[in-house]
Formats: structure tokens, sequence, C-alpha cells
């Protein structure tokens, strides 16, 4: 494996801390030896495209910089390849470095961990999801939770994560459970009335809200959470519930385990990893082992 590593950064993730972790961790890559040149991109796309150029002419891994969002976009260059992929947790919820086991909001303890591991060659083949060709790591949301991202996105007012807590109240007012079409491995179509659907490569999204407590990243396998027709004031009991984990025991939630997963609903689109797919049907598939991540 060559020494230059390639460090992609999100200057703005966590409001600048992808910018502040970006000096720490490439400081402990080159305490240990490493050469490491740092790329932001002009925008995503830019950053995207240099990411791939990286990976393409040969760099000894692909180090992303920043939350989930930069995590997703490194993981469109790397997966699938043999090239390492290492993650410094500087976002807002670093859901995909949870899964993984590694540092967060410590970037020198991270890039020191992701130096050890590409030396000793302590490299973990994990599953990812894909969609249409699009990667990723953690949850494909829809139906009441990607309704909330909808609104928080066209929302001007509050800035920050509020603003998505003003988007739940508004969207919970609204919401009425919605018609899906789920098709698991290739089986029978079920037609049922949901609030959401919620399809785990990882276990949590929106910074620790496990919403697939049990999904694994080396199984081949997706966990996907249904929360039926429910009440809004259902909907709250179980809410709270999310963060342990604990609202699969309720009647209205329901778990399902497949490789490859159909879903159908009009005028819901899908996130994954934060970031928006498009609207439903789409089709998601575990790829198992899509990407060598450099591990603790």
């Amino acid at each position: 494996m060559t020494s230059e590593i390639t460090l992609i950064v999100n200057p703005t993730a966590g409001r600048g801390r992808g910018a502040r972790a970006a000096l720490p961790a490439a400081e402990a890559l080159r305490a240990a030896g490493f050469s490491v040149e740092t790329v932001q991109g002009e925008d995503a796309a830019d950053a995207l495209a240099r990411a791939r150029e990286a990976v393409a002419g040969g760099t000894g891994a692909l180090v992303a910089v920043g939350g989930d969002g930069m995590a997703n976009l490194a993981l469109q260059a790397v997966a699938g390849t043999r090239t390492p992929f290492g993650l410094v947790a500087a976002g807002t919820g670093n859901d995909f470095a949870r899964a993984l086991g590694l540092p967060v909001a410590d970037p020198a303890a991270a890039g020191r961990m992701i130096a050890e591991a590409l030396k000793g060659e302590r490299l973990r083949e994990v599953d990812l999801g894909r969609v249409n060709g699009t990667w990723f790591g953690t949850v494909l949301a829809s139906g009441f939770d990607s309704k909330v991202n909808d609104r928080g996105n066209r929302m001007r007012l509050p800035v920050g994560r509020f603003k998505y807590d003003v988007a739940m109240v508004a969207e919970l007012a609204a919401f009425r459970p919605l018609p899906y079409r789920i098709t698991l491995d290739d089986g029978e179509t079920r037609d049922i009335e949901a609030t959401l659907v919620a399809v785990g490569n990882g276990s949590s999204y929106g910074g620790g809200m496990r919403i697939c407590p049990g999904a694994s990243l080396g199984d081949g396998l997706f966990d996907i959470t249904v929360v039926g027709d429910c009440s809004r004031a259902t909907l709250l009991k179980i809410f709270p519930r999310v963060y342990r984990g604990t609202h699969v025991g309720h009647p209205v939630v329901s778990v399902h385990r497949a490789a490859r997963v159909e879903l159908l609903a009009e005028g819901v689109t899908g996130y994954a990893d934060g970031e928006a797919l498009g609207p439903l049907p789409l089709t998601a598939e575990c790829i198992r082992g899509a990407v060598r991540v450099a591990l603790p």
C-alpha cells in the first residue's frame, strides 16, 4: 500500500468542525509516516470528482472528515474498490462512525487509529446499501421521518438542527399513515398502511436514533423497521423509545430482514445517510463487503 493518503474534507460539517478537525487528523497521519493530500472541492460534485480521481490514481486510502453526509459522499468514490476507507467523525450526527465503533469528535484520536489500522492492515470489509447505483452506510428513511426532512429542507428559519424539530411538530399535526407496497427478496408483495419504513444497513440515524437496533454491518442483510398504522398519540409514545431501540417491542412496530427491498408509496421521498435519493418507488440492495474500512 502506498503511503500517500487523501483526506476529503467538508469544511461546513458540524458548523465548521469539519475544517477544524482536518488539521489534527492530518498531523496524526503525518506523524505516523504518511503523506497526506487534503481535498475540499468547490461543491459536493467537485469534491466527489476529486475523490474519484484520487481513488483511480491509486491513493493509499480515502479518509473522509465530516459527518454522515461527507462519509456518504466518500463512499460513492471508494465503494466497490480495494481502496481503504477511513472516517474522521466531525459532523452533527456521526451515525456511520458510531456503527463502526470509531472515535467521535476526537480527530487526533481518529487520525492515530486510522494510521495504526493502515499500518497493521486492520481493514474490515463492511456491507453497504445501494439504490440505483448510489451507496449508503446507515439507514434509508421513508415516510414520516422523510417528510420531516422535506419540510425542514424547505424552511429558511430557524437555522441549524432546531428547524427539524419545528418541522417535526408541524408534520406531526398534518401526518396520516401512508399506503405502502413492500416487496422483500423478490417474495410476496405486501400492501400495508405505515407511518414509516426504515431500511437499516446500520442501526441509527438522526444522531443516535436507533430505528433499526438489530442491524449489522456484516451480515449481508438489511433490518427493515415498519411502524404501522398508528395515531399521533401512539407515535408520540413510541418516539422517545427510538433512542434506546426499545420501540421494536411495541405492537405497531414490526421488523423484517432481507437483502433486497422494494418500497412504493406515493408522495414520499427516500433519504439515505440524510441525503435525498428521490421519490419512491426505490429498490435497495445490501451489498456484502462493499467497502474496506480502517477500524480500531
